[in-house]
């Protein structure tokens, strides 16, 4: 059985995988998963970032966004996963008082960033085919930048208040975290001291990152499946269904998760449950989000398929 100082100031993150067989099959899967998200996301920050250099059908907001979206997604991963392969291969799970804050601080900050700017790419979308002769007007430069440094100052200002909540509440003697990163819920549960009104503020910040932006998206995808509707050709209607179906699902994947474990009562959660949910907004989603926004996405496949030439006929 393993032993903790119960006298350190560290904190101990009992990790997702078990000590078996299992596990090990477990983290190879993650690990794995993790590197696809890695090396895809880095891809396509560079590739989107240099295609829109040298394309210039590519110099729109949707994808200055869609970057963004890609780094996001590498710094959001690169947050949790490697402490969390280093605790199961080398066997230290302890991290301590100030690495947990920062970490939380990160997770929280990108999280917040992602919501916001999810919401943003909707919104694009949504002015793009709903209200095309507007979008030069609502899209222009100046908003998009302002679309995302409100993304990345919101989250910061709403993950700082959070981070400096977590750590002046006074701790028990027990400092073992039933998680796999220092996720502010999981380290509520070693307070002593009532929690309520934070728990509170929780639902009020949950309700303004993740239940808003996510009827916000909703909404944006709900009037541009209308707009479909009117489309004259079978074959762009098609394509356009599976475009929006394919990005709702993982919006859903992302959000609903989420929300649901902030939301939900701590009394009527388990640990096995929240680290479960964890995963797929924390390591799934930023795996398939190139896939499904970079990699399907003709315009950008066709402005890398131009570079190839071009390179080709150097």
């Amino acid at each position: 059985m393993e032993y903790y100082n119960q006298t350190s100031t560290d904190f101990i993150l009992l990790g997702l995988f078990p000590s078996s067989r299992s596990g090990l099959f477990l983290f190879i899967f993650i690990a794995l998963i993790f590197l696809m998200a890695l090396i895809g996301n880095l891809t396509m920050t560079l590739l989107i970032l240099l295609l829109i250099l040298l394309d210039i059908h590519l110099h729109t907001p949707m994808y200055f966004l869609l970057s963004h979206l890609s780094l996001i997604d590498l710094s959001y991963i690169s947050t949790i996963v490697p402490k969390m392969a280093s605790a199961f291969l080398f066997g230290n799970k302890s991290i301590s008082f100030i690495g947990c804050g920062i970490q939380s601080f990160f997770f929280l900050t990108l999280a917040g960033a992602e919501t916001l700017l999810l919401t943003s790419m909707a919104y694009d979308r949504y002015v793009a085919i709903c209200c095309p002769l507007h979008y030069p007007i609502r899209m222009k430069k100046r908003i998009c930048v302002l679309m995302i440094l409100g993304s990345w100052m919101m989250g910061s200002v709403n993950s700082c208040a959070h981070t400096i909540y977590a750590l002046h509440i006074p701790y028990c003697r027990s400092r073992i975290i039933n998680h796999f990163f220092c996720d502010v819920p999981a380290m509520l549960t070693l307070a002593c001291m009532d929690t309520w009104v934070y728990e509170y503020t929780v639902f009020v910040s949950t309700t303004l990152f993740l239940v808003f932006p996510f009827i916000v998206i909703v909404c944006s995808y709900g009037c541009i499946l209308l707009a479909i509707c009117h489309m004259h050709s079978g074959e762009g209607r098609k394509k356009a269904y599976s475009t929006c179906s394919t990005h709702l699902t993982v919006v859903t994947f992302y959000y609903a998760p989420f929300a649901y474990t902030y939301l939900h009562p701590r009394s009527l959660r388990s640990p096995a449950e929240d680290k479960v949910l964890a995963v797929l907004y924390t390591i799934l989603t930023p795996m398939l989000n190139p896939i499904i926004y970079s990699l399907r996405n003709k315009e950008v496949m066709g402005a890398f398929s131009r570079l190839t030439q071009r390179i080709c006929s150097v």
